[in-house]
């Protein structure tokens, strides 16, 4: 039976796990300032792709995938350090130029895939979504209720995307005010702050590595 509840539960768990600042979020102001709002809202579904899978996993407790990810852990995190390091000294060395609508169109792909490889390989997204329905309580739906977890999965997608909407929308529109230099800058810190977090997601897994060593 469709309760309401985890409907709103899901939704706030969705903009709660899209709101803090990370690659994705720095990803979609990039692509939002460059090319309008399409592209970097596009960038922020792919992460909406994967959060859903994962919200998925946890709230039907797929034990199986979740043990894949605890016992390669170390594997996946070394995979997403070193997608952040590239993708940090792409951003960094490029010279935006602020385009409209036709030249945003050819990122649109580009933009969803770098999100989504971002987000899947970060195994920490799926232990929030356990720690986070965990947190619900009572107004989590009780093993077995199918429809109850298909209703909390699909309010984790719908907060999520209009978070994305949202901060996509509003980044676009204040992009008129801003020019090529001020990009060049955004995109410099951007960039660094990527690589940075590359660093610590490796540093991460080599203690992991030597912990389980």
């Amino acid at each position: 039976m469709f309760e309401l509840k985890y409907l709103l539960g899901g939704m706030m768990i969705g903009i709660a796990t899209s709101a803090p600042v990370g690659p994705v979020n720095i990803m979609v102001i990039s692509r939002s300032l460059h090319f309008g709002f399409l592209p970097g809202f596009l960038a922020g579904a792919g992460a909406v792709f994967a959060d859903t899978l994962f919200a998925l996993i946890a709230a039907f407790g797929v034990t199986t995938i979740s043990n894949f990810l605890t016992l390669h852990l170390e594997m996946i995190q070394i995979v997403g350090g070193m997608l952040l390091l590239g993708f940090g000294v792409s951003v960094f060395r490029a010279h935006p130029h602020i385009s409209r609508s036709e030249a945003g169109k050819s990122r649109l792909a580009q933009g969803f895939a770098a999100a989504l490889a971002m987000t899947i390989t970060n195994p920490g997204t799926i232990f929030g979504f356990l720690t986070l329905f965990g947190a619900l309580g009572h107004l989590a739906p009780k093993a077995g209720n199918y429809v109850g977890a298909a209703t909390l999965v699909t309010g984790v997608f719908l907060g999520a995307m209009s978070w994305w909407a949202s901060a996509s929308a509003l980044i676009a529109t204040f992009r008129q005010h801003i020019n090529d230099a001020w990009l060049t800058w955004i995109n410099r810190g951007a960039g660094a702050l990527l690589f940075l977090l590359g660093v610590v997601i490796l540093i991460r897994a080599a203690w992991l590595a030597g912990s389980l060593h």
